[in-house]
């Protein structure tokens, strides 16, 4: 595959920017956590649920990517490992779940633009897709652009949260008691929904892979921009929900009007508007990261035979997968119609899949390629890889299975899941028809 010139590459400081907006974009979108998990188990969520589920995801997406830094990440790390039959199982149910993934973050900028023009959202739909597209341009201009605008639109989301933060404590003179941390009291399915809303927080640590081959130096960009997202995300996310639990705000309220509501009540509505411009901010650069990432996989798959040949076509002028970047962006209109909620549920659901199998890959590259270069190890066996690698696969399943005993609204969106997931072999069957026809 052909390698981009240098001047072409983004830097470590814009990698990231893009890693931090790809994962979390902040701590946006954890306000149900309290209301799912209350005051005695949310923050004892979000402490196991990041060692359990994403301290080995990010040690086996370092492994993998230290070995093998090209262009489409994940899926030619199954490819080399499983074959070609469940690389493409990786790289359409990764489609998939970015589709459902994108289409949360246009959702997410009319609810924090609401919070200046509570009517705006009777004209939510022209909003999501005026995102969507202008996004979309970004992206076909090429990964330098995106990765500039990340690193501002970065700032502007950490920004009102560390003001928040001093506010928050300052106005707490005194001493600030921990709140006592057990799941006793708490159903089953409203873990389930907690761990959703912690693991969607935490997802797409893989997604930044895709694009290796436009990162100067990618082995040493990636293990520092990684281990510093991950340290200032848990950070951010932690200090924050603390805040939330200790401010004595209304939990529902908490919930419908997000985190400037809680910023009006510790610094009045000068802070609350701030949080949501950030909240703005948040919802285009996790769309922009996103769809770059993404949008790499096709064309890759598109080499391989698994999709049309036209997904190849980079644009004349920039060089960029522009006919993948349009069709994402495309289906990402439709999904917009889901609620937030279906939306969460039904994108960890399918991130999970995907993800089981680059902990199968590593595995297997660990038996099948033992002796090759690997800057970064992870410095266990093959039986310490698979107790690591059980820890996120029972998180998963908990979470799984707490969606499927729930009667209420979160079966219908987890059906949908399981049926994305089956589609991955019903596909494959249609290609393998056309193949031998």
């Amino acid at each position: 595959m052909r390698s981009v010139s240098s001047n072409k590459k983004i830097r470590t400081v814009q990698l990231i920017a893009l890693v931090f907006l790809t994962v979390s974009g902040g701590p946006y979108g954890l306000e149900p956590l309290l209301t799912y998990a209350g005051q005695h188990a949310a923050l004892l969520l979000l402490i196991l649920t990041p060692l359990l589920w994403d301290l080995p995801t990010i040690a086996t997406v370092l492994e993998l990517n230290s070995m093998m830094p090209i262009t489409g990440g994940y899926y030619q790390w199954v490819k080399r490992a499983l074959g070609l039959h469940w690389a493409f199982y990786e790289g359409w149910w990764t489609w998939l779940y970015t589709f459902v993934d994108l289409a949360i973050y246009p959702v997410l900028f009319v609810e924090y633009l609401g919070f200046f023009f509570p009517e705006i959202h009777a004209y939510k739909i022209p909003i999501c897709l005026g995102i969507i597209w202008l996004s979309t341009i970004l992206n076909i201009l090429g990964i330098v652009p995106v990765g500039r605008i990340s690193v501002v639109l970065g700032v502007i989301v950490i920004a009102p949260f560390i003001v928040l933060i001093v506010m928050a404590f300052h106005q707490h003179t005194g001493s600030i008691s921990f709140p006592s941390q057990t799941f006793e009291g708490n159903t089953y399915s409203a873990i389930g929904m907690g761990l959703y809303t912690v693991m969607w927080n935490f997802i797409g640590w893989d997604n930044t892979t895709t694009y290796a081959d436009e990162v100067n130096k990618p082995i040493r960009a990636y293990l520092v921009s990684v281990t510093g997202s991950f340290l200032l995300i848990f950070a951010l996310y932690f200090v924050t929900v603390f805040i939330s639990q200790v401010s004595g705000i209304d939990l529902d309220v908490l919930k419908n009007d997000g985190y400037p509501a809680l910023g009006t009540l510790i610094g009045g509505k000068w802070l609350g508007g701030f949080i949501a411009l950030g909240g703005m901010a948040s919802a285009i650069g996790l769309y922009s990261s996103v769809l770059l990432s993404v949008s790499r996989i096709p064309k890759v798959m598109a080499d391989d035979n698994l999709l049309p040949a036209k997904l190849h076509e980079l644009h004349p002028r920039f060089k960029t997968p522009y006919i993948s970047i349009l069709c994402c962006s495309l289906v990402v209109s439709i999904m917009v119609f889901w609620t937030f909620e279906d939306l969460l549920i039904i994108d960890v659901t399918l991130y999970g899949a995907a993800l089981i199998l680059e902990f199968i890959s590593l595995i297997i590259l660990r038996i099948k390629a033992p002796g090759e270069h690997r800057p970064f190890k992870i410095p266990l066996g093959i039986p310490g890889l698979c107790i690591m690698i059980l820890l996120p696969l029972c998180v998963y399943a908990i979470a799984l299975s707490a969606a499927f005993i729930n009667t209420g609204q979160s079966f219908k969106p987890i059906i949908f899941a399981c049926i994305c997931i089956i589609s991955a072999e019903v596909i494959w069957r249609i290609i393998l028809w056309r193949k031998n026809k």
